[in-house]
């Protein structure tokens, strides 16, 4: 049916010409224009909402009777990763939909540093004929920075190419604060094509404030979620962005940026979840779960649903959908009580698509074409992770459990005759090496890490953020290389080695980064091996095993990182020797 005739439908069933395709009859309908809440029914025709019905108005194809539930548009999320979900667009949607999710704004940055403008094509083809409109904002940094080495460069050339595309609605995190503060000329030209196109930008700009915050505002950058404090908060606002209220599930501020939210700048601020893993979705929720914690926290419920909803439509020029209103699409939810906001009943498009928490689509995952098998690694042998030292005295990443913030640990070590690195087994110290992937260059350092504790074993994964690199961590040189060959050979993914046996192994085939198998699957064995991770290898109980080493490899967090080009430090923004000077303590 084409638009024309859609209209006619809609407009005929909104006067009663024609019956409506479904009815929701008896319900208690949020109003998130006015935040309030009346009593009626719902028409739906086709993929939209008709209206409220009336008197002698002929009877729907179907009718669902809410029984004096709530009808909630259905939840936006205004900025995530789906690739942390470890799981591809079908099945991130297996697991977010029953949570009331029915739209979301992704940023295919991680896939896009690893295949490039393929892993855009591959996100779009794999989330078009699911029920969840996906969008994509497309990556504006990749690489995200120059000091490592991802497996594409995109250009202003390669935004114009995608940016056309419908489901592209702009240019994804501007990470590069400094590029855009400075007028740096490749970054303006990615703003540009953004603009030629007519679409926006979202930020990425945390600590940035004052005259510094007015020249990143300048290309009209509309949002940012890595605001630490209320104050940032503010002045983002000030300046004209949406500021989103993050919970994922490594960085949260939306309990901390909660405060600074008033009925004068509510419609500024959106929720989102950014990096979320299956085992948050499944035992927490998605949007709904930032819905909830708004409302313990104090915030009235029709405020929450308001910036659940409508904010992350308006935020991204998405004016059909985000409420309850005639022509906008029949994306909604029916949930009991507004303050508990567990949804019971899941529309997508005027279709039921979950349940009381089940998933009622079938569907299967497209095949990931031109995204597998990314792992083009150069020969590796047991020389290659010998690490040799010009000193006694070194300098290690130091791990600071409960975030991806590092410091620098300076300390004494043993080494050989040859200057190489002795592993004390009573030192927390390991080695960890970074080993390109992308394009067979034979680029690899390696260096010390403290606060780790593994006992004996290495760790290996292809989730390193944000070039997504094969990272190892281990005690000694074999069980690294065994590790390191393991992941090549399946294709990417997290696996842990022992004695030279494979103790387990989460295979991660596309990209390295995602897995046609179900979240619940993921999280499983996710679980199982985080058990195995601290009871077999003593790794440290404090820390997420996995997660805690894909983000040893982010230069742009502070302080120590590691990437295949050298150990860096955020704090001088170089790389650094591992030696450390005498008078360091």
């Amino acid at each position: 049916m084409d638009r024309k005739q859609e209209l006619k439908h809609l407009i005929a069933v909104a006067a009663g010409r024609e019956a409506a395709d479904l009815k929701i009859e008896n319900c208690r309908i949020v109003d998130v224009f006015d935040r309030n809440v009346f009593e009626g029914d719902v028409l739906v025709a086709g993929s939209a909402i008709a209206g409220f019905g009336g008197i002698g108005f002929p009877k729907a194809c179907k009718t669902i009777d809410a029984g004096g539930a709530y009808l909630v548009p259905g939840l936006i999320n205004g900025h995530v990763h789906i690739e942390s979900s470890h799981c591809c667009p079908e099945e991130f949607a297996r697991l977010v939909v029953p949570c009331g999710t029915t739209t979301v704004i992704a940023d295919p940055h991680e896939i896009c540093n690893v295949c490039g403008v393929d892993g855009l094509d591959y996100m779009l083809e794999a989330s078009k004929n699911i029920p969840l409109d996906v969008f994509f904002m497309f990556p504006s940094c990749v690489p995200a920075t120059g000091f490592e080495h991802a497996g594409a460069v995109l250009k202003a050339d390669a935004v114009r190419s995608r940016i056309g595309n419908p489901r592209v609605l702009g240019l994804g995190e501007l990470m590069n604060a400094p590029g855009v503060i400075f007028a740096d000329d490749e970054v303006l030209d990615k703003v540009a094509a953004c603009d030629e196109a007519g679409k926006h930008i979202d930020g990425h700009s945390p600590g940035t404030m004052g005259t510094d915050l007015d020249a990143y505002c300048d290309p009209l950058i509309m949002s940012d979620h890595e605001c630490a404090t209320v104050e940032e908060m503010q002045a983002k606002i000030r300046r004209g962005m949406y500021v989103m209220l993050r919970e994922g599930s490594a960085c949260k501020n939306l309990l901390t940026l909660l405060s600074g939210v008033t009925q004068k700048n509510l419609d500024r601020c959106l929720f989102c979840t950014d990096d979320r893993q299956p085992k948050s979705i499944i035992e927490e929720g998605d949007i709904d779960n930032n819905v909830r914690l708004a409302i313990k926290a104090g915030m009235d419920p029709l405020d929450a649903i308001r910036i659940a909803t409508l904010n992350g439509a308006l935020c991204h020029r998405l004016y059909d959908r985000g409420a309850i209103a005639p022509g906008y699409k029949a994306d909604f939810l029916l949930i009991d009580d507004l303050a508990g906001f567990r949804p019971k009943m899941v529309f997508k498009d005027g279709v039921l698509q979950a349940k009381d928490g089940e998933y009622l689509f079938e569907g299967k995952p497209v095949e990931p074409r031109n995204v597998s098998g990314r792992m083009l690694v150069a020969p590796l042998s047991l020389d290659s992770f010998a690490l040799k030292l010009g000193s006694d005295r070194i300098r290690a990443i130091d791990i600071i459990p409960g975030g991806v913030v590092t410091g620098e640990y300076i300390t004494d070590v043993k080494r050989d005759g040859n200057g190489m690195w002795i592993h004390d087994p009573d030192a927390d110290l390991l080695e960890i090496s970074v080993i390109e992937r992308h394009h067979k260059t034979g680029l690899m350092h390696s260096c010390l890490i403290h606060g780790y504790k593994m006992k004996h074993g290495a760790v290996g994964t292809t989730i390193a953020h944000d070039s997504h690199n094969l990272i190892v961590i281990g005690d000694n040189r074999s069980d690294m290389l065994a590790v390191s060959e393991y992941l090549i050979k399946v294709g990417g993914g997290v696996a842990m080695v022992k004695d030279g046996k494979v103790l387990d192994c989460l295979p991660l085939p596309i990209a390295g980064l995602m897995t046609s198998e179900s979240g619940l699957e993921v999280d499983r064995k996710l679980t199982e091996m985080h058990e195995t991770a601290i009871k077999t290898l003593g790794v440290n109980p404090e820390l997420d095993p996995f997660m805690t080493l894909s983000f040893m490899a982010l230069p742009v967090i502070p302080k120590l990182k590691i990437t295949d080009s050298g150990l860096f430090d955020y704090e001088k923004f170089s790389f650094v020797p591992e030696e450390a000077c005498d008078n360091q303590k």
